[in-house]
């Protein structure tokens, strides 16, 4: 098998890549590396069967190319981070929408399935914890660029699941919910690596707002073992699919585990959303998912918990932070 990974140089596409070449699949990686990084896939690409192409998932040339010759195409690639989301909206409406526009068309000239990756954030500010798939959606102001994302990712599942109705072309929409692991970044406002990178260096962990909003934080690995298997399942296409752990905890919780983690004389500094974003912010309280769905359908079930988590990511960020050589 032969699969195509939109966006696999980033963080989840570089261990869903990694993944699919242990079980001996073809992987094609197509990347601009806007948020994606070599580094990421540096261990890949002496390997047999993985091929890495440098270009926008928006250039439809190259993307017919690559679908053409793919047996199924995982559709990562996204403006991700809220921190970019806040600070390139333009960016992000464009990447995530006319992308996905792209892979749909020529995936379904071909008639090759496809993966695609959307986020919990398309719940918005709801309160009906758990999230389930069919709940409405409530989005806040357009003033708050940060919701152009969950509009943008929404477009998506509707594009989505509007090829499977009209065409039937086998589409899988999964919402990812708070994804983390070795090899994510801070850069963009992920809260674990930028608390933990802080905490190394004994400076203050920045807690936006009260604190007291709550995540649930699932590990990559179970995330990829639920992409893959959803991918594999022929009943799966046209639903849509929660992934991600239901192990919630707040944010000054977070960090308080953090510090603890990593033995840090670090503490906490609490800021305001204005002040991290330096504009006006909305968030939501708390983001925990049902995934009665993707464990009905798929056996999907989280097996690593946040104390495991935190471990690994504490190893990846020392061993990153090391000098080379």
């Amino acid at each position: 098998m032969k699969a195509l990974i939109t966006g696999g140089a980033g963080f989840i596409g570089s261990h869903l890549a990694e993944r699919l070449l242990d079980q001996e699949h073809h992987v094609v990686v197509v990347d601009d590396l806007s948020t994606g990084s070599l580094d990421n896939i540096a261990a890949l690409m002496g390997r047999d069967r993985f091929q890495f192409v440098f270009d926008s998932v928006r250039n439809s040339e190259t993307m017919h190319l690559l679908i053409r010759e793919c047996d199924r195409v995982y559709h990562l690639a996204a403006a991700v981070g809220v921190q970019l989301i806040v600070d390139r909206p333009v960016h992000t409406i464009e990447t995530n929408i006319h992308g996905t526009e792209v892979v749909l068309s020529i995936a379904n000239k071909f008639r090759k399935p496809v993966l695609l990756a959307s986020t919990s954030e398309v719940y918005g500010k709801s309160e009906a914890v758990p999230f389930r798939e069919d709940d409405d959606t409530v989005l806040g102001s357009t003033r708050f660029s940060r919701w152009s994302y969950a509009c943008s990712k929404a477009i998506d599942e509707f594009l989505g699941l509007a090829y499977y109705q009209q065409y039937d072309l086998p589409v899988v929409p999964v919402r990812l919910f708070n994804t983390v692991g070795p090899r994510q970044t801070g850069q963009y406002g992920m809260v674990i690596p930028r608390f933990v990178e802080r905490a190394l260096k004994g400076e203050p962990l920045l807690v936006y707002g009260t604190g007291k909003q709550s995540r649930c934080f699932a590990y990559v690995g179970d995330i990829v073992d639920g992409v893959i298997a959803l991918m594999d399942c022929e009943a799966a296409p046209g639903r849509l699919y929660n992934l991600g752990s239901t192990e919630e905890i707040s944010i000054e919780n977070l960090a308080d585990k953090v510090i603890a983690k990593t033995k840090s004389t670090s503490q906490k500094a609490y800021i305001s959303y204005e002040q991290a974003y330096g504009r006006p912010f909305d968030d939501m309280m708390r983001r925990v998912p049902c995934i009665e769905r993707a464990a009905e359908q798929v056996g999907f079930a989280p097996r690593t918990g946040l104390d495991e988590i935190l471990d690994h990511i504490v190893r990846d960020v020392r061993a990153r932070s090391e000098p080379s050589g």
